[in-house]
């Protein structure tokens, strides 16, 4: 099974909250971190571990407008894809909402499968975008153009179709174990036949391009029975 994607939920109805989370965890592909508050939303942008694939973010919230907030996490070059819940039908409401930086939004009340359809249409697209950036150590890396570079030296590190694959599966996992067979499946799929060698030797190939110091590393690290991946910027 693939890794649940962390998904933001910014919404103060108490009832509407977590059935939205639930919805979305139904089917295992997305994990949610409720909150009520722009406060609160700002507080999880605010630690260093803090990672979200997308957020669902309402405009009408108690200490302010959600458009303002989304307008806000852009300048600071967050680029996941928002989905605007509203309660206004009005064509200048949701034209505001667009371009304060929202990809979608959807007028209340709505369905949850419609949310969630549309969600995961979002994320679809961002995935094989060019807008699609994560941090990883001193890196940004870059999926769709197959690229590491240096945040401080702007050193460009290429990779392969294979070597984004695994990253991009270790990220969404990011600072847990992954056994062997789980990266193999997600990587190679289930019906690959592929052995364990052939992944070590990938392994092997990316650490030596992105450690600074292969024989220590302290990005991609060896756990018993599988990888682990500290994307933690440095």
């Amino acid at each position: 099974m693939s890794a649940a994607r962390p998904i933001l939920i910014v919404e103060d109805d108490d009832a509407l909250r977590p059935v939205l989370a639930d919805q979305l965890a139904s089917d295992g592909l997305f994990q949610s971190t409720g909150v009520a508050t722009l406060a609160e939303a700002s507080c999880h942008f605010a630690t260093p571990e803090a990672r979200f694939d997308a957020i669902i973010l309402d405009i009408t919230l108690p200490d302010g407008d959600g458009r303002d907030f989304c307008a806000q996490i852009r300048r600071q070059g967050h680029m996941m894809p928002i989905i605007m819940l509203t309660g206004a039908t009005a064509e200048d409401d949701v034209v505001s909402g667009l371009n304060a930086g929202a990809n979608d939004y959807l007028v209340k009340p709505f369905r949850t499968n419609e949310l969630l359809a549309r969600v995961q249409a979002q994320l679809r697209r961002f995935d094989t975008s060019e807008a699609a950036v994560f941090t990883i150590g001193p890196y940004t890396f870059r999926p769709a153009a197959k690229l590491l570079i240096r945040t401080d030296t702007k050193q460009r590190i290429h990779l392969t179709s294979k070597d984004v694959d695994i990253l991009k599966f270790l990220y969404r996992r990011a600072n847990q174990d992954v056994s062997r067979q789980l990266l193999m499946n997600e990587v190679w799929g289930y019906n690959a036949g592929v052995t364990s060698h052939t992944l070590e030797t990938h392994v092997y190939r990316l650490r030596q391009k992105m450690e600074i110091d292969p024989t220590h590393c302290r990005l991609l690290m060896t756990v018993p029975g599988g990888y682990r991946l500290d994307a933690r910027p440095i």
